[in-house]
């Protein structure tokens, strides 16, 4: 990677996971998980019941789930709040991408920083909702 590229939060135990899971198609779950953390200075990433998770201090934004099959199933958890046209994500309660191999992740890779970027968005709007509502309420109290 060149200097180009912004610093990752990859994760130790992200790389664990990949070691002892062997997925078949690690390759494009690599590259996706590449494009998320690149596309916000705020994504992290953990894993937690068994798989890998996508996130920010404001709550997870996707997870590789059927990571078992062939090619890449990303579970995005608060999927039904984006507004942005996407024309892969399916899904009417559950959002979800489905990429093939590494290939079609490159060829989504703007689509992905998108949802990212409004995902994180979302999530500094409501933590700035918060906060406003939170001093309001210490004013009225005084």
């Amino acid at each position: 990677m060149g200097s180009s590229h912004p610093v990752m939060a990859t994760s130790a135990a992200v790389e664990r996971w990949f070691a002892s899971t062997k997925p078949p198609s690690e390759a494009a779950l690599r590259r996706v998980r590449d494009i998320v953390l690149g596309a916000h200075p705020s994504m992290r990433e953990r894993i937690q019941y068994g798989i890998t998770f996508s996130s920010t201090r404001s709550g997870d934004f996707a997870a590789f789930v059927r990571y078992s099959e062939p090619g890449v199933n990303l579970r995005l958890m608060r999927g039904r709040r984006l507004r942005g046209r996407y024309p892969h994500l399916e899904g009417a309660t559950v959002k979800r991408i489905r990429i093939g191999d590494q290939r079609e992740a490159s060829a989504r890779a703007s689509e992905l920083r998108s949802m990212v970027k409004e995902w994180c968005a979302l999530g500094d709007a409501a933590q700035a909702k918060a906060t406003a509502t939170r001093a309001t309420s210490r004013r009225a109290r005084r």
